[in-house]
Formats: structure tokens, sequence, C-alpha cells
């Protein structure tokens, strides 16, 4: 036995320490991130859907539509699909929270999408949504459930 044996030891707890602590920073999305990835897939897919009186959920995204769709389809683009395809490739815990309060945001605005195409100030009623409108808040909405629960996962620390 050599007087290093104890510092040995003590490094060697420092770097299980650290590895423990970056594993409690990291989650596993298990079968949930191929549901988030279908739901992702499906609002690149909306867009090419008609969402207000014939207009395409990419038109819309460019500038061709009403202002409330058009805040939605932005908030669908990055919270339904870039944000998410980022927290799934690192994997923090911190990114799971800001994908489930930015999804709920855009939920909120894709319902409210749905309502203002539906109403007008006139006593007819509006275009109504179209397909990919609708494809659209449902997938967010889906999106929004599994980072909910994913998020709300995390084990305490110990």
């Amino acid at each position: 036995m050599s007087q290093n044996e104890p510092d040995d030891l003590a490094g060697l707890r420092e770097e299980i320490d650290d590895v423990g602590r970056s594993a409690a920073r990291r989650f596993d999305p298990g079968a949930g991130a191929l549901t988030i990835a279908i739901a992702a897939l499906a609002i690149l897919v909306s867009l090419i859907l008609p969402w207000v009186d014939g207009t395409t959920g990419l038109s819309i995204l460019t500038g061709g539509g009403p202002g409330l769709p058009r805040v939605f389809a932005y908030a669908a683009v990055i919270v339904g699909v870039l944000l998410p395809a980022l927290t799934l490739a690192v994997r923090r815990w911190a990114l799971a929270w800001v994908c489930a309060l930015s999804s709920f945001a855009a939920s909120v605005a894709g319902v409210l999408s749905i309502w203002t195409t539906q109403t007008t100030t006139g006593h007819h009623p509006g275009p109504g949504p179209g397909i990919g409108l609708i494809l659209a808040v449902v997938a967010v909405v889906v999106i929004l459930v599994k980072w909910l629960r994913l998020a709300a996962s995390r084990p305490p620390m110990q």
C-alpha cells in the first residue's frame, strides 16, 4: 500500500460523481421520440396543405396570409420541428422544459388561429380553417403532451 491510494480513490470518486451529475442532466426519450418525430413530420406535411381560404401553410409562412395564422406557422416550425430536433440531439432536461412550455404557447396560438379563421366582424362566417391548419394544431398539441410527460418524468435529484 502506498500513500497515493487515498488520493487515487478521491480522484476516482470525483470522476464518478462528475459522470453521475452529467447523466442527471440528460434524459432518455424512449418511444416518445418517435411520436415527437412523427408529429414534426405532420407539421412539415401540413405546410403544403391549405390553411386559410385555400392558401397553403408555406405561403402563410412566407407572408401571404392573415397575422395570427402566420404567427402560428412560425411557432409550429420552430417549436414543433427545430427545437425538438435540437432537444432530442442534446437530451438536456432544461431544453425539454423549454420545449414543453413553448409548445403550450404554440398550441394556444394554433387554437386562436383556428378561431380567428372562423369569425369575422360581420354576420357572415369566416373562411374557416383548412385541413393543414387543423393538422398542424393537432401535431403541436401532441408534441405538447409528449414534452410535458417527458419533462415531468425527471427523477428527483439525490
